[in-house]
């Protein structure tokens, strides 16, 4: 779960960020996806911990 809302968070804050930056279609798309993989390896991390945290050893 965390992983998909990171890369669909990731996406829309990457291209809000290249857009705003007054990047043309390719910067836009370029940011978002790149933003998109950094968030969703964090959130594929984040959901490790958790799981091993809640696991109990």
């Amino acid at each position: 779960m965390l992983v998909i809302a990171g890369a669909l968070g990731g996406a829309a804050w990457g291209a809000w960020l290249a857009k705003k930056r007054g990047g043309l279609k390719k910067d836009i798309a370029q940011y978002a996806f790149a933003f998109a993989i950094m968030w969703s390896v964090i959130g594929l991390i984040a959901t490790i911990v958790i799981e091993r945290m809640s696991a109990g050893g």
